[in-house]
């Protein structure tokens, strides 16, 4: 396989993955919406991801996978934070709000919201197995190619969260209106009690 091919592959297998809305994209979808601190929010995304994904192809991904104590920790304390986060869109969700100014309802500081940025996505057992194992053990086959499918992965991340954090801004018409936000805070609790239904089952 040339390296064109790998790195498309890389890309493509990434993309897929990704795009499937899940915890962190649905997070990075409302913020983008209420135009709150969306730049630094896309930097941790993509900068996080670009590490995982990295520290998979450097090989850790197989010391996960031989760690099955380490992945049920993973496990417990993901499943609580993302019922946890599910409560609190739900509870959004029952009490919505129209956009009051261009920036959106009840707009946070930046540390608060690089806070919940980073938990988010590293509270979310997901994301390790996403990058670290799954992608980390696809590039592996690879070989010596690991890398170029590597960097194709990493590309589909950047223009992922590019495309989800500067795109949204064009829906913020539509959600001057509360049952919109109702709307999308109900999806967004469905998301993440659904993932923590997916990440809870293996340990009943």
């Amino acid at each position: 396989m040339s390296s064109t091919a790998i790195f498309a592959s890389g890309f493509g297998i990434a993309f897929g993955l990704i795009v499937a809305i899940g915890a962190q994209s649905a997070f990075v979808l409302r913020q983008a919406i209420m135009r709150n601190h969306i730049v630094p929010v896309v930097l941790v995304c993509a900068f996080s991801d670009m590490l995982f994904m990295s520290i998979g192809i450097a090989g850790f991904g197989s010391i996960v996978e031989n760690a099955p104590w380490l992945i049920t920790g993973m496990r417990l304390f993901g499943g609580a934070f993302l019922v946890y986060y599910g409560f609190l869109a739900l509870r959004r969700a029952m009490k919505p709000s129209a956009m009051a100014t261009e920036t959106g309802p009840a707009r946070k500081s930046l540390l608060p919201v690089l806070g919940a940025t980073l938990a988010v996505t590293y509270l979310n057992p997901h994301f390790y197995l996403d990058t670290v194992v799954l992608l980390g053990s696809i590039a592996n086959s690879h070989g010596d190619a690991k890398w170029v499918f590597g960097f194709g992965a990493m590309l589909a991340s950047i223009v992922w969260f590019t495309l989800l954090g500067f795109g949204a801004r064009f829906l913020q018409p539509l959600f001057e209106k509360p049952r919109s936000w109702q709307f999308l805070d109900g999806v967004i609790a469905i998301i993440m009690f659904t993932i923590a239904v997916n990440v809870l089952s293996p340990l009943v």
